[in-house]
């Protein structure tokens, strides 16, 4: 074999002991070979006992049909960087035979391998189109994503959307005018949409037994007191449940429950007590959990909303009851005439919205929320307050709440807050889509229907009976 093929340079053994001497005469002669012709830009081979540098030969195509030939890398070098010619070198050799093979890994969706310094990322030696594809979604949503509503989003957003609709064919068609779906036309009267009769007949034995626990005892109150704000948070959560939540129905029910009963018990300064470890235990059941797919922390938000709404605004009926027990001046109708006048006024309120509202609202208070809802119902709503208030007073009806100027300013109060206690009822309900939150009282709906117009009142009442202080005039 014929040494000059390699050029003058030397030998294909680059060793002294092997070069070709003129007077070798041990070396027989062998038929010439063919010979290989390089050109002058791919350079030098490098030498068989240098380090391989794992570089893969790349066309240059701005030449005609030449190659070019990668500068050497050691393959020792930990570093898997790009030459400048944005080339990716240092692949191992898996990954160098790996580029000749006609399969390529086919990659789930759940499979989101990390990029390492010893496997790089899927896509890092792509096009950049091609490396900025979206991942495929996920076919199913397991869990409350933060952002969302399970309760349901496809909601109209407007009332005109609501109002007009395409069915299949392509027609267009309006409901009618008996669909409960329905919007009522602008400048209609509101249906109040109860069985009156059944409602009347209801509410009186409601007020029966109300008035009959103030007079036995105070503490017979705070029972039904607590038995109502049980049966409300029973109803809330049962029906978030349905709409996709996963509540912590157990702490929930139990802080509304306790929320009265430790007011009345140890004031004020156990409210804090009762709202902090209802949150640990609400947040306690979910850490047990096994993963995040609970939702965590959607699901201990609707958790403690009741727990605030229900329960604490709630409590403050055990409160005013502690007027009855406690205090500079104490009697033992100062808790019992507050709660009394105060359910009076809340329910004379809403007796003069409804009816007023039915015969002659025009204008609706908040539309998005509740269209049945008036400004003409809530103005009929406040004069009737302070009529049946002034009434009450004067008629003495009870010993504590006797000064015109202290009714007026309780009028005032029950005036703003039940209304906006109602509204606030409404608008849970339409994020939720139902209309009643239960169904345990015939012709109200269920207790939270009820009772909504008390929750933000009962606060409110409670810090202007400590400010006014009736009991002392």
């Amino acid at each position: 074999m014929s040494d000059d093929m390699w050029g003058d340079s030397g030998s294909l053994f680059d060793g002294p002991e092997r070069r070709r001497s003129g007077d070798d005469s041990n070396t027989e002669e062998q038929p010439a070979a063919p010979t290989f012709s390089f050109d002058d830009e791919s350079g030098p081979l490098p030498h068989w006992t240098e380090a391989p540098s794992g570089g893969m030969p790349r066309r240059n195509e701005s030449s005609e049909d030449t190659e070019e030939r990668l500068p050497v890398r050691s393959f020792d070098d930990d570093d898997l960087g790009i030459l400048d010619d944005d080339v990716p070198t240092g692949r191992s050799e898996d990954d160098l035979w790996a580029t000749f093979t006609a399969e390529q890994p086919v990659w789930q969706p759940s499979d989101t391998p990390e990029p390492t310094r010893e496997s790089p990322s899927i896509g890092a030696f792509d096009e950049p189109a091609q490396a900025s594809a979206p991942a495929p979604a996920s076919t199913e949503q397991n869990r409350i994503v933060i952002g969302t509503d399970p309760s349901g989003m496809d909601r109209p957003s407007s009332a005109a959307q609501a109002a007009v609709r395409e069915d299949s064919g392509g027609t267009r068609r309006r409901p009618s005018a008996k669909s409960k779906s329905g919007v009522p036309r602008p400048g209609a009267p509101a249906s109040s949409g109860r069985d009156m009769p059944v409602a009347t007949a209801v509410g009186i034995l409601l007020v029966a037994i109300f008035v009959g626990t103030l007079v036995y005892r105070p503490w017979a109150a705070l029972v039904l007191v607590a038995v109502v704000l049980g049966l409300a948070a029973v109803e809330f959560y049962d029906k978030v449940t349905e709409k996709g939540y996963r509540p912590a129905v157990v702490p929930g029910i139990v802080a509304c429950v306790v929320a009265p009963l430790a007011a009345y018990w140890q004031g004020d300064g156990a409210l804090p007590l009762v709202i902090v470890f209802a949150f640990i235990a609400t947040a306690g059941t979910y850490i047990g959990a096994r993963s995040v797919d609970i939702g965590p922390l959607p699901n201990v938000s609707i958790t403690t909303l009741p727990i605030v709404w229900i329960g604490l605004a709630g409590a403050y009926a055990g409160l005013i009851l502690r007027f009855s027990t406690s205090g500079e001046v104490l009697r033992a109708d100062n808790g019992t005439d507050t709660l009394f006048m105060l359910a009076l006024a809340v329910v004379a309120n809403d007796v003069g919205a409804l009816f007023v509202g039915a015969a002659a609202g025009r204008t609706p208070l908040r539309s998005w929320i509740s269209p049945g809802k008036t400004v003409e119902g809530f103005i009929g709503g406040a004069l009737l307050t302070i009529v049946v208030l002034i009434v009450a007073g004067i008629g003495g009806w009870n010993t504590t709440w006797d000064s015109t100027g202290d009714l007026l300013l309780l009028a005032l109060v029950v005036s703003i807050f039940a209304p906006m206690g109602d509204l606030v009822e409404s608008m849970f309900k339409r994020n939720l889509g139902v209309k009643d939150f239960g169904s345990l009282v015939k012709g109200h709906g269920g207790v939270l229907d009820r009772f909504d117009g008390f929750l933000l009142t009962l606060p409110v009442v409670y810090y202007l009976t400590l400010i006014l202080e009736p009991w002392a005039g």
